[in-house]
């Protein structure tokens, strides 16, 4: 593991043109949370010739349903979700100007490929560590699609959000990386 990058969110071509694979980063400023449910909602509505809740130029999206924020705290425990579950939309939100997903697990051909083509960046979290990583989650604040609970659009602020690099915007997959790393072992 090399040295931690700090960036900052919205993200620019610039910052994911020199985010790599493997990359560890630490994310500080805006992002916006959704699962499976609101993605489906912004592109039907994107289907529908309508606006979607936010605007999606240079930002990133951090797959979560959080828990119900205890007294005093922005919100509850905010794990990651499995990236699949949003392959099916993530396209045409990357093709819209989407630069960062967050998430665990592997994604499918057509998010990579739109990663390399309008360049973005899809990164994991890590799964198991909610609570820890709420602890980065400053403020949040619902603002889209309040009847789907836990999974309501959220603008979150975020300060040192800890993340890795999975698929950066030249085609390379920690994932199949790490695969090849132990078959040599």
């Amino acid at each position: 593991m090399g040295e931690v990058i700090r960036i900052t969110a919205p993200l620019t071509d610039d910052t994911v043109s020199k985010l790599k694979s493997d990359d560890s980063v630490l994310i500080t400023g805006v992002m916006y949370t959704g699962r499976d449910a609101a993605h489906k909602r912004m592109v039907d509505a994107l289907n529908r010739g309508e606006e979607l809740p936010f605007d999606i130029r240079g930002q990133i999206i951090y797959y979560v349903g959080p828990s119900p924020a205890k007294p005093g705290k922005p919100i509850g425990s905010a794990g990651p979700t499995t990236s699949y579950r949003m392959d099916a939309y993530a396209p045409a939100l990357i093709k819209l100007g989407l630069k960062g997903m967050i998430g665990k697990g592997w994604r499918a051909k057509d998010v990579i490929d739109a990663c390399i083509k309008y360049r973005a960046v899809y990164f994991g979290a890590t799964g198991g560590a909610g609570a820890l990583i709420a602890r980065s989650i400053k403020k949040s604040d619902i603002i889209a699609y309040d009847d789907l609970g836990p999974e309501a659009v959220r603008r979150i602020e975020v300060v040192d959000f800890p993340a890795i690099v999975i698929n950066d915007a030249y085609g390379n997959d920690l994932y199949v990386k790490g695969v090849e790393v132990y078959k040599q072992i």
